[in-house]
């Protein structure tokens, strides 16, 4: 990856994430890392309108801003905390799903309910409500980000991970439709869930493994 193709893949998945109603307005913030540099969204601009050139470039290990950026996202110091605990980040996508939110309102699990979550995801974490754009969130979802690729902040949002931007962001499709399915049937009755033998069944086909790999190495 060049830093040109960098930033012309956080634009292409902000739009994405906004098509897909995930954020709305300047809410939500993304990142990509190259090298010891990472590239996120800028502070107070709707994910759709940012342009190639105004991802803003922070330095990993210092936490220094590019000369001549524009302010980046108030999360700033979240993404740079996840960064410097697991070196198999590459990207970061945080969004503020409504299903996922709305679940975090009444619980602290989403089990595990079918095919995709299980490949895909895997456990979920949570994160107890904490006031947004402080350094004390930054260290809690830093703590879960050394083990989980997906981490729902109670009563805000959710954070994924990946080797890439396209696989960050499958990943919050994912635990959003996981939320949807969970709240849908649960309106009904409680939901049928997958056992621990099916989950680690799933984790073990070699099909799974397969479509994660092509996953992680495409755009």
């Amino acid at each position: 990856m060049t830093e040109a193709s960098i930033r012309e893949e956080l634009t292409l998945y902000a739009r994405k994430t906004v098509d897909k109603g995930l954020v709305v307005g300047p809410g939500g913030n993304i990142s990509a890392r190259l090298g010891e540099d990472m590239y996120l969204s800028p502070s107070g601009f709707a994910l759709e309108d940012i342009e190639p050139e105004q991802w803003v470039k922070v330095h990993i290990p210092s936490g220094e801003v590019a000369a001549g950026s524009v302010r980046p996202s108030s999360e700033v110091l979240m993404h740079l905390f996840c960064y410097r605990v697991n070196e198999a980040i590459q990207a970061i996508v945080h969004t503020h799903p409504v299903y996922s939110i709305a679940l975090t309102t009444i619980s602290q699990e989403l089990p595990m309910l079918f095919p995709d979550q299980a490949a895909l995801v895997g456990d979920i974490a949570f994160v107890p409500y904490v006031v947004p754009t402080t350094d004390v969130l930054a260290k809690l979802v830093a703590e879960k980000a050394e083990h989980h690729n997906s981490i729902l902040l109670c009563n805000h949002g959710l954070v994924t991970t990946g080797k890439n931007l396209r696989e960050a962001y499958y990943r919050t499709q994912v635990v959003e439709d996981s939320a949807k399915i969970y709240m849908i049937a649960s309106s009904v009755r409680p939901p049928r869930t997958l056992t621990e033998a099916e989950y680690k069944e799933i984790q073990a086909l070699e099909s799974e493994a397969y479509r994660v790999q092509l996953l992680q190495q495409m755009k």
